[in-house]
């Protein structure tokens, strides 16, 4: 021990040995963070259940950053005790992959909405857009109950996929070819949804605003909404492996 100190020692009395000293170390750290993303196509390790986002979706997460929504509500949920308890598991970069651009955020004022999904029904979801203080007296989000009013343009919403297929999300020739029709199926209760579950397992389907005699900006809102953190499978995901 004493000679490995001794020999520490003259590291540390050579400025110019431990310059180089310092330059080597961080030479072969950088290498090895560095190289293999010349190599790997994605470093992100992909994870079962994670799809695309449907027409319908898409529209309404396209209105949620329209209308700064990520300014008070993140969607990123921290690997901390505190937050896993109260929102749900932590999140995974897999989550975010078909993200252009990402909703993690960085600022709280509202709740983290990463895994809102399925925890409150459609109505709660409109009554809290129309009249935010109804549900939650303290809240400071302002009104958007002229969603209920705007109607959706179906039309073009397949650009807005080939938009995203540019980027990277694995948007197919079926899916691009049916977005309009996917787009009006999923917000109809009386509609086959059948093919629209087989491009999107998983996907909420039915009247999102009440009034299902139109598509509304609050359908596709809600809809996005509803599809947070419901894709991954956490009971069948284990922490340290992966997949049990």
């Amino acid at each position: 021990m004493a000679s490995i100190l001794d020999k520490h020692k003259i590291l540390e009395k050579n400025a110019t040995l431990l310059l180089v000293g310092s330059l080597l170390v961080v030479s072969i750290g950088g290498i090895v963070e560095i190289a293999p993303l010349f190599y790997l196509q994605n470093t992100i390790e992909k994870v079962e259940g994670m799809r695309p986002y449907t027409p319908l979706e898409l529209t309404g997460r396209n209105i949620y950053i329209r209308e700064g929504c990520y300014v008070c509500h993140s969607q990123m949920i921290r690997p901390f005790r505190d937050e896993v308890e109260r929102y749900g598991h932590y999140s995974l970069a897999a989550e975010s992959m078909y993200d252009h651009p990402f909703q993690w955020g960085s600022k709280r004022t509202g709740p983290d909405l990463a895994r809102v999904g399925g925890r409150y029904s459609n109505e709660w979801h409109v009554q809290h857009l129309a009249n935010p203080r109804a549900v939650v007296p303290e809240s400071i989000m302002p009104s958007y109950t002229f969603l209920e009013e705007q109607e959706v343009t179906v039309k073009g919403v397949g650009m807005d996929l080939r938009a995203n297929e540019n980027v990277g999300v694995p948007y197919d020739d079926d899916m691009l070819a049916n977005a309009e029709a996917d787009m009006k199926a999923q917000a109809d209760p009386n509609a086959d949804t059948t093919a629209l579950l087989a491009r999107y397992p998983k996907a909420k389907v039915g009247d999102f605003d009440g009034d299902p005699a139109r598509l509304t900006e609050m359908d596709a809102l809600v809809s996005y909404l509803q599809m947070l953190g419901t894709l991954v499978d956490f009971s069948t995901y284990d922490d340290a492996t992966g997949y049990r």
